[in-house]
C-alpha cells in the first residue's frame, strides 16, 4: 500500500504526460492543415483574380472549414500578408517578401493563442503538473510557380472543317472562318492575352502536329517546333498567323507533338525550378505514329504535366483524359468556339501554387 501510495502520483504524471503530449501533436497537426489550406486557397485565388481582398477572403474561409482542437480556424486579416515569393538561382529555397507590385505569395499565420479568436487550447490533465493550456501558432506561405508552357497544337486536315465536320469550302485555301482551326487560333491568341496579365513571367513556346506529306503546293512535316521557349510571344502569334493563312492538311500524329512539346520543355532556354506544363490540343482520332500515352508517360518523367483539349464530338475523349492523367494533368472538352475560348482563358490564368514555407 506504501509503495502504491508513492507510485500513483507518479502514475498520475505519466498518464497526464502522454494524453497531453498526444492531444498537443494533434492540435498542431490539425493547426497546420488548417493554416496550409488557408495559404492555398489565398494564392490560387490571387492568381485567378488578381485582387488582394479576394484572396484574403479566400483565406479566411478555407481556415474556417477546417477545425482545430474541436473548434473552427477563425483567421483574421492581420494574419494573412501578400507578397512576393521568389527562389534565387543559387539556392531551392523560396523567400517571402511582404507588400510590393509584384504580388503572387500569400503568408498565413495560423494562431491558437490568447491573443487569437479562440484562444489558446486546454489541456486535459496537465492540470495535475499546473499546465492547464497551450499556445500552438504555425505559419504557411503559398506562393504561384513561375511556368514554362508549350502549347501543342493540331493542325491535321480536319481542322478546316466546321465544328460538325462539314467541308467550308476549297481545301487548297487557307481556312475558313468558322473553321475549327479558326476557333483555335481565336483561343491561342487569348491565352496569349491572358498570359500578359499575370504578375508571373512565363515563357511560351509552341508545337504544331500532322502527319508527313505534300499538296496544294505546301510541303507539310509531321511534327514541328514553330517556336521556342521565349518571354516574347510575338513568335507564336506570328506562326500561328502563318499557318492561319495556309491550307492545312495531313493525318492525327498527336504523340509527334508531344514528343516535341518535350523537347521544347527540356530546352536549354527552360528554367531549372519553373513548373513544366504541356497544353495539347485535338479535333480527332490519333492515327499516326505511336500511342499518345506512351510520350505522355516520357513527359511525366521529365516532370512535365500534359493538360488535354478536345474540341469537337470527333475527337477521342478518353484517350486524351487518358494521356492528361498519366502526367497528373486534366482534360477539358469544347463544344464550340467559345468555350474553347473559355478553357484556353482558365488554363493561362491558373497558376500553379506550392506550399512553400
Amino acid at each position: 500500500m506504501v509503495l502504491i501510495a508513492i507510485c500513483l502520483p507518479l502514475f498520475l504524471i505519466a498518464a497526464a504526460f502522454a494524453v497531453d503530449i498526444a492531444y498537443m501533436q494533434l492540435t498542431r497537426t490539425e493547426l497546420r492543415t488548417a493554416t496550409d489550406a488557408a495559404a492555398r486557397a489565398g494564392a490560387k485565388t490571387l492568381s485567378l483574380t488578381q485582387n488582394e481582398n479576394n484572396a484574403r477572403a479566400a483565406a479566411r474561409e478555407a481556415a474556417r472549414r477546417n477545425r482545430v482542437a474541436g473548434a473552427p480556424l477563425v483567421v483574421q486579416n492581420r494574419q494573412i500578408e501578400i507578397g512576393l515569393g521568389s527562389q534565387p538561382t543559387d539556392t531551392s529555397r523560396f523567400t517571402f517578401t511582404p507588400g510590393g507590385d509584384s504580388l503572387n505569395a500569400v503568408r498565413v499565420t495560423g494562431l491558437r493563442t490568447s491573443s487569437s479568436a479562440a484562444g489558446p487550447v486546454g489541456l486535459l490533465l496537465g492540470r495535475v503538473l499546473g499546465v492547464t493550456e497551450f499556445q500552438p501558432q504555425h505559419v504557411a506561405t503559398s506562393t504561384q510557380l513561375d511556368r514554362e508552357i508549350c502549347l501543342v497544337v493540331d493542325r491535321s486536315g480536319s481542322m478546316m472543317e466546321s465544328l460538325k465536320g462539314g467541308n467550308l469550302g476549297n481545301a487548297c485555301k487557307p481556312p475558313h472562318k468558322k473553321s475549327r482551326w479558326r476557333a483555335l487560333d481565336a483561343a491561342v491568341l487569348a491565352f496569349m492575352d491572358e498570359l500578359e496579365k499575370t504578375n508571373q513571367q512565363e515563357q511560351c513556346g509552341l508545337v504544331s502536329y500532322s502527319s508527313a506529306g505534300s499538296g496544294c503546293g505546301v510541303t507539310f512535316t509531321t511534327s514541328d517546333i514553330d517556336a521556342p521557349l521565349s518571354f516574347d510571344y510575338e513568335p507564336v502569334r506570328d506562326e500561328m498567323a502563318r499557318m492561319t493563312n495556309n491550307p492545312l492538311q495531313g493525318r492525327t500524329a498527336i504523340s509527334a507533338g508531344i514528343d516535341n512539346g518535350i523537347r521544347v520543355l527540356t530546352s536549354s532556354q527552360a528554367r531549372r525550378y519553373a513548373v513544366k506544363t504541356m497544353l495539347v490540343m485535338t479535333d480527332g482520332l490519333h492515327n499516326q505514329g505511336r500511342e499518345p500515352i506512351l510520350s505522355a508517360r516520357d513527359a511525366a518523367r521529365q516532370n512535365i504535366t500534359v493538360n488535354t483539349v478536345t474540341f469537337s464530338s470527333d475527337a477521342d475523349i478518353s484517350r486524351m483524359r487518358a494521356v492528361a492523367e498519366a502526367t497528373g494533368g486534366q482534360h477539358f472538352h469544347a463544344d464550340d468556339a467559345d468555350s474553347l475560348v473559355e478553357i484556353f482563358r482558365e488554363i493561362a490564368s491558373t497558376l500553379p501554387v506550392m506550399i512553400t514555407e
